[in-house]
Formats: C-alpha cells, sequence, structure tokens
C-alpha cells in the first residue's frame, strides 16, 4: 500500500515539474498583464479566474483525450506548435507596434471601461488561455506523460490520470495567484518601469512564438 502510495506521490511531484516550465506562471503574468491593464482588482479576479477554469478543462481533456483527437483530425503536434507559434507571434507584433496613447484613449470613460471588460472577456480563452499560457508545450507535455499510462489497466490508468490532474490543479492554483497580483509588483516599480516590462513582455512574447513555430518546423522537417 505505502508503494502505491510513494508512486501516486511520485507522479503528481513529477507532473508538477515537468508542467512548470512549459506553463511559467511567473513569466507567463508578466507577460500576459498588458491585457488586465484597464481593469479593477475585481474585475482581473475574475478574468483571472476564467482563465484558471479554460487552463483547468483544456489541461484535463488533452490529457484524458488528447491522442485520440489528434488522431480523429490527422493533426500532428508540430503542426499544433507551428501554428500555435505564428499566433503567438502575430500578438506579440501587436502589442510591439501599438500607440500607447491609442490604448489610453479607452480609459477615458466608464463606457470605455465596460468596453475594455467584455472585450478581454472575449480574449479569455483565445489567445490569453491558448495559445499563450497552455499552449503547444504544454500538450506536448501532458501528452508524453499520458503515453504511459494508456495500455496500462483500468485501475492503474484512473490513479496515474489521478495523480497528474492534482499536478495540473497545482499549477492552475500558481496561475491564479501569479495572475491576479502581477499588477501590483508592476505598480510598485512605477509607471516608468511598467511602460519598460510591458514592452518588454511584448517582444518575449514575439520571441517565445518564434521558438515554439520554429521547433514545429525543426519537427516538422525531422518527419519527412
Amino acid at each position: 500500500m505505502n508503494s502505491h502510495l510513494l508512486s501516486f506521490l511520485n507522479l503528481v511531484f513529477v507532473g508538477f515539474i515537468a508542467l512548470f516550465p512549459v506553463v511559467n506562471p511567473i513569466g507567463s503574468a508578466f507577460i500576459l498583464n498588458p491585457y488586465f491593464s484597464d481593469l479593477t482588482q475585481k474585475e482581473r479576479r475574475k478574468a483571472v479566474k476564467r482563465i484558471v477554469l479554460y487552463a483547468f478543462i483544456l489541461c484535463v481533456a488533452t490529457l484524458i483525450a488528447g491522442h485520440w483527437i489528434l488522431e480523429l483530425f490527422g493533426i500532428s503536434l508540430p503542426v499544433i506548435q507551428l501554428a500555435g507559434g505564428i499566433m503567438i507571434c502575430k500578438i506579440g507584433w501587436e502589442f510591439l507596434s501599438q500607440d500607447k496613447t491609442q490604448a489610453q484613449t479607452s480609459t477615458d470613460s466608464t463606457l470605455a471601461d465596460q468596453s475594455n471588460l467584455v472585450s478581454i472577456m472575449d480574449k479569455l480563452f483565445y489567445p490569453i488561455t491558448f495559445p499563450m499560457t497552455t499552449g503547444a508545450g504544454t500538450l506536448a507535455v501532458l501528452f508524453t506523460l499520458s503515453a504511459n499510462s494508456v495500455d496500462t489497466s483500468l485501475p492503474i490508468y484512473l490513479v496515474n490520470t489521478g495523480a497528474l490532474i492534482i499536478a495540473i490543479i497545482g499549477i492552475c492554483v500558481l496561475i491564479y495567484v501569479f495572475f491576479a497580483n502581477a499588477n501590483r509588483l508592476i505598480n510598485y516599480m512605477g509607471s516608468h518601469s511598467e511602460i519598460i516590462v510591458n514592452r518588454l513582455s511584448a517582444f518575449l512574447i514575439f520571441c517565445v512564438g518564434l521558438q515554439i513555430a520554429v521547433s514545429g518546423i525543426v519537427h516538422l522537417i525531422k518527419g519527412l
């Protein structure tokens, strides 16, 4: 019994450690902070809760049915990496080329603030949750972790899947904590530092997207 418990806890730990660098809740919080810049703290928490819910559902669905979904549509993981990378590059470029004075005009009235809230709610799944928070890297890790349980007996499959779901919950808790509080650290740094962080975040978004796209291309070439 103790060996089974240790195996379960080990898989929880392995799943958490494997997911943490690809989700990167700390870095992602700073990168995505410009999306929430016009929201109050209450609105921000509401938006982040929705992101956490989307991330959890996406990760669990990938863990349980990811392989079958890809096989059903005939899509390979490198193609997902390439498409996701292109989308992230596009988002990063839009942030880099955005005129700050134009962005600030949206906060001049309550109606504009309401429009910003509606607009961010429309973006919470795409592109904020997928592919920027839980993207191709997260899917690849979940595919790898779940592959070891596909051909096992049903009890072992359920135990292993349960352990990985607990690891996903742990990552989702970190997403909520850092996403909901990233603005406080940036505000503490000052308005000038906020502009610098936002510009650097936009550049990092573009670089991350480019890296994912290049990885997809490399894997596609190797597969030929």
